[in-house]
């Protein structure tokens, strides 16, 4: 009798059924270990879906693995989608590539070499968003660190410190070695006697001085963790003066602390965050190698409407013919601010929770420098610097180091004010002004540049904002569905803004619809 080997019945049922059967096959076999199981893929079972049809409205990231997993299940998938290219927001603009707004036609600029490149949509993955994680394991996709938090990187104040940047160690170092003293000096006083047993306080009096750096007085001179003078930073050959501890003054009025100095410990922020080699798009490249062929491009949606238990979605093309097409679902992905003026059969629930959700008016500038002068000159190797400027955010490379050329995020804008006034600015205008406000970062930092590109999201068509801003009952209307529609996208989710939620909606979508169909 045949004995089949481990190996031969995981080939088998792989073959049969896919990667994620493959991975419960392991995982019942006892061959994974803890956390292994894991995978990207929503693994609706094989043949589920045949005789089923579903229109998929937007070839985003969430259109595409809604694509993937319900073709892969037997559903007959159409993705409609308005522009000429796949993955919405997440667009990687390299050397030679046309950027469109409202009124505006941008060539980017860059040199076409491997690492000139710049994500103006997502552009960092966090260790525990699994399933974009798990997509990019699946699909081979290499990746390499993000790095978020950067010591030698920059915080600047108009109002503090004579509006020169401070380096992020020194800033750090200081609030932490002064909180530290100033509670040292509570617990020593006995402000804290009813909290504390004597035992607990002599704890926490070691605690404090091994937290902030403290003297054996416990009080705070400053410490060598802020590096030293000059432009070594480091002790080198021979132990030289450790930085003058900042005024604490200074830095209590300065805005460091609100939020920017604890950035790192926003749970969506922590190391160990991620980014594919050679630019986010790897992700959508991947999904199209799959399910491209089920994508019709330059396909404007004009009505959705319901038919009979079905639906009817009315498009026009890139002939100007209008034409229809009927499923018996739709999954909605098409950003709230574009979904709810087309012509449509939602219920008002739904329609309310799409008028309810209010877009962020994000925007990127970057730039291509001629050389790296934030590693050669300031030692600066990935990571953020900010400024209390509108451009709120530069972003070094994390790749290409060393190499002669970058291309650094010289703005990350999220917030309302500062958005409409560079999403209202001409191309031009807004390189201009970001230059003026990042100069303050690098001395001659405007002549180090060569050129350099922006996208306002605001004013893309078909997107219209970056992403929604935190509306947890909006987002819970549309992961209820409707009738025959369902609704993906980061906007159904807890997660806007990013990748996760929108392939975790288009999980839940397809899940919500198989389970509606097998059960007729």
């Amino acid at each position: 009798m045949y004995h089949p080997t481990r190996r031969t019945l995981l080939r088998s049922v792989g073959a049969a059924a896919g990667s994620a059967a493959v991975y419960r096959t392991m995982d019942a076999l006892g061959l994974l270990g803890p956390g292994d199981a894991q995978a990207a893929a929503l693994d609706l079972p094989p043949g589920s879906g045949k005789g089923g049809r579903v229109v998929i409205l937007g070839a985003g990231v969430s259109g595409l693995a809604a694509a993937w997993e319900m073709s892969r299940a037997g559903w007959h998938c159409t993705v409609l989608e308005a522009t000429e290219r796949a993955g919405g927001r997440n667009l990687t603009a390299r050397g030679g590539d046309v950027l469109t707004e409202r009124g505006m036609r941008q060539e980017v600029c860059f040199d076409r070499e491997d690492h000139l490149y710049a994500n103006l949509g997502p552009a960092r993955i966090p260790y525990h968003h699994r399933t974009a994680l798990g997509y990019c394991k699946a699909f081979g996709i290499d990746l390499e660190v993000f790095t978020n938090d950067n010591r030698a990187a920059f915080f600047h104040n108009r109002e503090r410190f004579g509006g020169r940047p401070v380096a992020g160690r020194r800033v750090l170092t200081d609030m932490r070695g002064y909180v530290a003293e100033l509670l040292a000096k509570a617990v020593d006083r006995g402000a804290l006697d009813a909290e504390l047993t004597p035992d607990d306080k002599e704890r926490v009096r070691a605690m404090l001085k091994s937290f902030g750096g403290l003297k054996d007085d416990r009080s705070y001179a400053g410490s060598d963790r802020a590096g030293y003078r000059g432009a070594q930073v480091n002790a080198g050959m021979a132990v030289g003066e450790i930085e003058e501890r900042l005024d604490f003054g200074e830095l209590l009025g300065a805005d460091f602390w609100q939020y920017k100095l604890h950035f790192s410990h926003f749970l969506d922020q922590n190391p160990t965050l991620f980014q594919p080699v050679g630019g986010m798009d790897a992700l959508v490249r991947a999904f199209t190698q799959r399910v491209g062929d089920h994508v019709r491009y330059g396909c404007i949606v004009e009505q959705i409407r319901r038919q009979g238990d079905g639906v009817r979605i009315v498009w026009r093309g890139p002939d100007g013919a209008e034409q229809a097409v009927l499923a018996d679902y739709a999954i909605c992905t098409i950003p709230a601010p574009v979904l709810k003026d087309i012509p449509n059969d939602f219920s008002p629930g739904t329609r309310a929770a799409l008028d309810s959700l209010d877009f962020v008016e994000a925007v990127k500038v970057a730039f291509q420098a001629k050389r790296r002068f934030w590693e050669e000159d300031a030692a600066i190797y990935g990571g953020i610097s900010w400024t209390d400027n509108d451009i709120t955010q530069v972003w070094y490379p994390c790749n290409g180091y060393q190499r002669p050329k970058g291309v650094l995020v010289g703005a990350y804008i999220w917030s309302r004010k500062p958005g409409l006034r560079y999403s209202a600015m001409s191309a031009p205008e807004r390189l201009r002004a970001a230059l003026a406000e990042g100069a303050p970062l690098h001395p001659g930092y405007t002549g180090e540049m060569e050129c350099g590109i922006s996208r306002a999201w605001l004013n893309v068509p078909f997107q219209k904002g970056g992403w929604p801003r935190r509306n947890p009952d909006a987002a819970a209307a549309l992961r209820r569905g409707d009738g025959p529609f369902q609704f993906a996208g980061d906007q159904a989710t807890a997660l806007p803004g990013w990748q996760e939620g929108a392939l975790l909606a288009a999980h839940a979508a397809a899940g919500a619809i198989h389970d509606r169909f097998t059960a007729k």
